[in-house]
């Protein structure tokens, strides 16, 4: 049976009890039915994961004790921030999900003049929690020991004028640059994804003021969450884990 892999938020010592948070312990407790003298593995998003027995377990809480800490990395070394224009329904969700599976480090759900959604409010804050829920719960499952940020969302003006030493891309399908021909800086890369309904020639403007490279990817014109999904295989491939 595969061991557990959990995210625990608090620092972790050898030998020394780590009461799992509330999510965690309901997973563990009501989810999997695990019990006293099995095993999970844990981890705090500081590199590394921590092999542990479960010790104790009740219909609130449980309590594993660390037991080997093991120096597992499945990080790739080509550093990843995606832009995300945020999507309808659960597209959104399900980019952050597969995004983190695929290696990416950070994303920014990204507001602009076409974006079908509107938030504020309570429920910004709200669905923001839950996207960073997700990116975690994904981190667990493809056994990463380190959980991307997902940071507030911001209107597409304000994150293309943030500074960063990243090369930057926007994706459009008419584009007269390939993948194939950009060099990626030793700080990584920095790209951004349209609405469903496209960017606007004045927010296409603007991406170009800031010196985004506009690149294709074929000559299909891709969904939103296809593109994002598509963009982060092709990147690992070519300089990222799957490179070498």
């Amino acid at each position: 049976m595969r061991v557990p892999h959990i995210y625990q938020a608090s620092s972790i010592a050898l030998n020394t009890p780590v009461s799992l948070n509330d999510d965690a312990a309901g997973h563990i407790g009501r989810v999997l039915r695990m019990k006293v003298g099995e095993h999970v593995s844990i981890f705090n998003g500081e590199g590394g994961e921590y092999f542990s027995e479960i010790i104790e377990v009740t219909k609130k809480s449980v309590v594993v004790m660390p037991l080997r800490f093991d120096e597992h990395n499945v990080e790739s070394e080509l550093n990843i921030h995606l832009g995300q224009c945020v999507s309808r329904g659960d597209k959104m969700d399900f980019t952050i999900q597969k995004s983190v599976e695929l290696g990416i480090n950070e994303i920014t759900p990204i507001f602009s003049q076409r974006c079908g959604v509107k938030l504020s409010g309570d429920r910004l804050e709200k669905k923001h929690q839950q996207w960073q829920k997700i990116a975690i719960s994904a981190a667990e499952q493809s056994g990463r020991n380190y959980v991307p940020v997902v940071h507030p969302p911001v209107d597409l003006k304000q994150w293309l004028e943030q500074h960063t030493d990243e090369i930057k891309l926007t994706l459009h399908p008419r584009a007269e640059h390939s993948i194939k021909t950009i060099t990626v800086p030793s700080a990584g890369v920095r790209f951004l994804v349209g609405p469903e309904g496209g960017f606007t020639d004045e927010e296409m403007a603007q991406t170009k003021q800031q010196e985004f490279v506009d690149i294709r990817l074929g000559p299909r014109v891709l969904r939103t969450e296809t593109a994002a999904l598509t963009v982060l295989s092709a990147l690992q491939l070519q300089f990222g884990d799957l490179a070498n």
